[in-house]
């Protein structure tokens, strides 16, 4: 990693409160990450963003409480395979799946290795939020 990058990390580190839950967010479509953090940050907590299972694991873990919200089909490391590497080394990261194509296996797989929960994404809007009577906030209330 260049000095380039590593600064930009730690500045963006620091701008994260420590009292305010984190939830990153890993996903390789950049609209998925944006929508996400506009209804992360709308939810009264602190969003960071992610293209890549190999991004979120080169950033250092954090001592505030934080989820993850993981998309299961990624480029390199897949979000079950990263669910798999992070489960011994951050237990207390309750991860939220997502995905545009799952199927019972997937979900089944996720949900026993400890995903507190396992989204497709067209149900991921605003509207269908609101439709469903469904708080954002409580999706992100694992934090």
């Amino acid at each position: 990693m260049n000095s380039a990058s590593a600064s930009f990390r730690e500045s963006r580190a620091s701008l994260v409160s420590r009292d305010t839950p984190i939830v990153f967010v890993v996903d390789d479509d950049l609209s998925v990450r944006e929508s996400l953090e506009l209804l992360i940050r709308f939810a009264g907590f602190q969003p960071q963003t992610f293209a890549s299972a190999e991004e979120f694991l080169s950033r250092p873990p954090v001592f505030v409480p934080s989820c993850l919200v993981l998309d299961v089909t990624l480029p390199g490391l897949n979000g079950l395979d990263l669910q798999q590497r992070i489960a011994t080394d951050r237990i207390d990261m309750p991860i939220i799946f997502i995905t545009g194509h799952g199927d019972v296996p997937m979900t089944v797989r996720a949900m026993k290795a400890g995903a507190v929960e396992f989204l497709t994404k067209p149900t991921l809007t605003p509207r269908s939020a609101v439709a469903n009577g469904t708080s954002w906030r409580w999706w992100f209330a694992a934090c």
